[in-house]
């Protein structure tokens, strides 16, 4: 007997696994990543002459309708925030795939100024609150599943486990620890709604505030209601927790936060400094010059 070495035996594994392709336009180049319901993979469009990414299921039933929900799911979010679905359609061994945009870029992480993060959770939100205008509620929004491409553009990812909102499912929990909130945690499938993405919103914006030796009240004030325990104390919807943050990114006065007379004094100078400095340095030069002539 004839033992192969390990590298063939992987690649035999690889070649076995790949779907069959035959009767579509698409080929495959390589795996782009794998996980828990299926693998995404690097192929290549022969009509178009492009890349894209097709998604194959595992070879579950259960996997294969889900898989099948989120093509039609995604189909219905045209959003810039939103890859796009191209194809979809079922292999002959049964397993679903659908082909969508090749994202290029990295995950949303800390390394940008916080000016910069701020802004790009910002359009985070706009995707997100598209989608629940559309009726869709992500239900695992979190750091992984945000791409930043190489212009700046933000997309919102892995829409898998996805929830339209009026219909009815068995108790579950689905998501990520750390980024549920507490009724998602609990299982509590009647009272998900877009506050629960609201809290996982929150969550992010913890993520992308780590590391800054002093977050403004203004700023952690917003995280907090964001992520508030129960569902009514967060904001009533994400363009209300957008909003919110787009004043304090403006220099305006938050909803979730009361500032004091002296905060509210330092808030407009850091808005008007410019303006405040000049009018400061011209009444100075006048009154020097009335102090000079009047000698």
């Amino acid at each position: 007997m004839r033992w192969l070495p390990d590298g063939a035996l992987d690649h035999l594994k690889e070649v076995a696994s790949e779907p069959d392709l035959a009767g579509t336009p698409y080929e495959i180049v390589g795996t782009i990543g794998q996980g828990g319901m299926g693998t995404v993979y690097l192929a290549r469009d022969r009509d178009l002459d492009r890349e894209v990414a097709l998604k194959v299921v595992q070879l579950h039933q259960e996997d294969t309708e889900r898989m099948l929900r989120e093509a039609r799911i995604l189909a219905r979010l045209e959003h810039p925030g939103i890859v796009p679905v191209h194809d979809v359609g079922v292999l002959p061994d049964g397993r679903a795939w659908y082909v969508m945009k090749r994202v290029r870029g990295s995950r949303l992480d800390r390394s940008l100024s916080l000016p910069d993060r701020l802004r790009a959770f910002e359009r985070i939100c706009e995707a997100v609150a598209f989608a629940h205008a559309h009726g869709v509620i992500h239900r695992d929004l979190k750091p992984e599943n945000v791409m930043v491409g190489p212009f700046g553009e933000v997309l919102v990812m892995d829409w898998g486990v996805a929830r339209l909102q009026g219909t009815v499912e068995a108790p579950s929990i689905m998501g990520t620890p750390g980024y549920m909130a507490p009724e998602q945690e609990r299982g509590e499938m009647e009272r998900i709604d877009e506050r629960t993405d609201v809290y996982a919103l929150g969550a992010i914006l913890s993520f992308l505030l780590e590391g800054e030796d002093r977050v403004p009240r203004p700023l952690a004030a917003i995280r907090s209601r964001a992520m508030a325990a129960e569902p009514e104390g967060r904001y009533p919807n994400v363009r209300e927790l957008s909003a919110d943050l787009g004043r304090y990114l403006d220099g305006l006065p938050v909803a979730a936060y009361r500032e004091s007379l002296l905060e509210q004094a330092a808030r407009l100078f850091r808005r008007y400094r410019a303006p405040i400095l000049l009018v400061l340095a011209y009444l100075l030069m006048r009154a020097l010059l009335i102090l000079i002539l009047g000698r």
